[in-house]
């Protein structure tokens, strides 16, 4: 095996997030419902010999020279202590500083399929363990499903989701997690959660549960946020931020066909239908 093509990273929308505290080396405590969709990056493998990591992108903006698919095949280089190199080619669809997980989710998929065409096996434990030192939602990619998340990012428990679809939003601005969790106005105290009282919901009011306490600092920083939540009431749909945005969501009632076209948006921003996967493309891997 010497190439690899069309390997799908998928994007995923956080159902809520709640901060439940904060840890003495400054981390913040999470939960949260992952969800993976159907909104891809796309990634192509060609084996090298000579031990060289190199990539390629087509993007709208170009990427750091040692962007995440570039750190997560060399610390995996590192780790296996294989001679073999690789060139990556990476198609970007998945915006940027939306909160959708885009690079985590590219290094989950440059693990697994490196793994594959360097003929490498990481323990599981191990290849956990080097995902999350690449990045707090690293793991969950690895997971292959939907996860309830605690911890950091790191505690992963997999979750049964209903088939949904949503309409999501990505404003032209970026927005920067250090930002939002360096705000003294963040709130880091919300009531726990369980699975319990989560799974209890019917399964339209599953992707209704909770909130995004990220949202209220988010939307201070980047008022296109606002502007995309309003733009989702107009169509009478009760949006929220990802992770810490700047996309937002909301999940469409069957029967309904949103308009993405609908007026109200300023250029720059993009607008896509999208469904909840029942598994991530790589389960297995």
């Amino acid at each position: 095996m010497t190439r690899l093509h069309d390997i799908l990273a998928p994007a995923k929308l956080n159902l809520f997030l709640h901060v439940t505290g904060r840890r003495a080396d400054g981390y913040h405590l999470l939960q949260s419902v992952f969800m993976l969709i159907d909104w891809c990056d796309r990634l192509h493998f060609e084996l090298r010999r000579d031990g060289v990591i190199s990539r390629s992108e087509t993007s709208g903006e170009p990427l750091p020279a040692d962007d995440l698919c570039v750190r997560a095949a060399r610390a995996l280089q590192a780790a296996t202590g294989t001679p073999l190199g690789v060139h990556i080619h990476l198609e970007k669809n998945i915006p940027s500083q939306a909160g959708m997980g885009g690079g985590s989710s590219d290094a989950a998929a440059c693990l697994l399929a490196l793994q594959r065409l360097w003929q490498v096996n990481l323990p599981r434990p191990e290849l956990q363990a080097l995902a999350l030192r690449l990045g707090a939602d690293v793991p969950f990619f690895l997971s292959g499903g939907h996860a309830w998340v605690e911890g950091v990012g790191e505690q992963l428990t997999p979750i049964t989701l209903p088939a949904g679809r949503f309409l999501v939003v990505k404003p032209a601005a970026g927005l920067p997690t250090p930002a939002i969790f360096g705000s003294p106005e963040l709130k880091r105290d919300s009531e726990p959660a369980t699975i319990l009282s989560f799974a209890a919901h019917q399964p339209r009011q599953m992707f209704e549960f909770g909130r995004n306490d990220l949202q209220p600092v988010a939307q201070q920083l980047c008022p296109d946020i606002t502007q995309a939540l309003a733009w989702l009431r107009a169509q009478g749909l009760q949006g929220r931020m990802t992770g810490s945005g700047s996309a937002v969501f909301a999940p469409i009632p069957a029967g309904i066909e949103p308009n993405t076209t609908a007026p109200g948006l300023p250029e720059g921003f993009l607008v896509r239908t999208c469904s909840n996967l029942e598994s991530h493309p790589l389960a297995g891997w």
